[in-house]
């Protein structure tokens, strides 16, 4: 028998994922380098984000400073956790939620931070009072292009932040109810029972997931063509990016791993592979987009330019004042 197939019958490979000891104990030439360059990579990340919260406290106004710095800190935040994780496997699952919960209330405050960009909400409703949104757009009603466009007035744009917020609410109450009923034994991530707590979590936060997403995509294709110059594109891109990689990659690897299909490698499960391969690939992925969000976040933050409609109302209201004064 090779040492592949022995590695599926060890005895370590059903026991529970490793101390931190037995990772530094085990690591090789190689596993040295790899885990230094990986843990140089998330302080890097949190240095380049400090960095960007002293710039934007001191160049940024007011009403913008705690939207980016929560927005710019989403991926640096989750290349820490995953860097925790990998050096303490067994504290994935907080790190894990950590993570999730941080990026909850990013996904809020970028929708707030795409609004306030235009000016807040008074500013926001001016500029489209005679426009309509579309909300035949994904991630819940992509496949419904049927549905009428709605009016964009205050109560509408209230219903937009409310269904942003509730996920981020939610999310934080989900997690510490997880945590209550994993010291209890009734939760488990790999668990996927019907009789156990984590798949009715799970669902239910997925559900939360599309119903909190659905905002931002409204105002973003709303808003896209206005906050062009502020190179909201690419920052949308870079935002989804970091949802895309921390929520479905990982969701992708664990699958696999659960289901076996990543073997086991002592003193690692085959779960905990999962987990060390998924934190990994992040602390790269967060890294770069770190340096990507510092491009298109450390800027001179000027007022938008006005559309046509207001510049010829500012012009009228301009020219009868000067009749008046005269």
């Amino acid at each position: 028998m090779d040492g592949t197939n022995h590695s599926l019958f060890d005895a370590r490979c059903r026991e529970q994922a490793p101390f931190a000891i037995d990772v530094i104990m085990q690591l090789d030439i190689f596993g040295i380098v790899l885990f230094s360059v990986l843990t140089f990579m998330a302080t890097v990340s949190i240095v380049i984000f400090i960095e960007e919260c002293i710039y934007i406290y001191k160049k940024v106004p007011p009403n913008k400073k705690t939207l980016i710095i929560w927005v710019t800190g989403a991926s640096p935040v989750i290349g820490t956790m995953s860097c925790l994780g990998m050096w303490v496997p067994r504290a994935t699952m907080f790190c894990d939620m950590t993570s999730a919960t941080y990026f909850a209330t990013v996904i809020f405050k970028f929708l707030i931070l795409m609004i306030e960009e235009v000016g807040g909400d008074d500013a926001f409703l001016r500029r489209s009072e005679k426009k309509t949104l579309k909300i035949s757009t994904g991630p819940c009603c992509c496949c419904c292009p049927c549905l009428p466009n709605a009016f964009i007035t205050s109560r509408n744009l209230f219903m937009l932040k409310l269904g942003s917020f509730q996920f981020a609410l939610l999310k934080l109450v989900l997690t510490i109810l997880s945590v209550v009923l994993w010291t209890n034994g009734n939760f488990d991530p790999a668990d996927v029972a019907m009789s156990g707590g984590a798949i009715w979590i799970n669902s239910f936060i997925g559900i939360l997931t599309i119903i909190g997403l659905w905002p931002v995509a409204i105002i973003y294709i709303h808003l896209k063509e206005s906050l062009r110059v502020l190179k909201i594109v690419p920052k949308y891109a870079m935002y989804q990016m970091v949802l895309i990689l921390s929520q479905l990659q990982t969701a992708i690897i664990n699958i696999l791993a659960m289901n076996g299909t990543i073997a086991c490698a002592p003193p690692y499960t085959s779960q905990a592979r999962g987990y060390l391969m998924s934190q990994q690939l992040l602390i790269v992925e967060m890294f770069i987009i770190t340096l990507v969000n510092r491009l298109l976040y450390r800027r001179q933050y000027d007022p938008l330019p006005e559309e046509d409609g207001e510049e010829e109302i500012k012009k009228t209201l301009t020219s009868k004042n000067a009749v008046e004064n005269v």
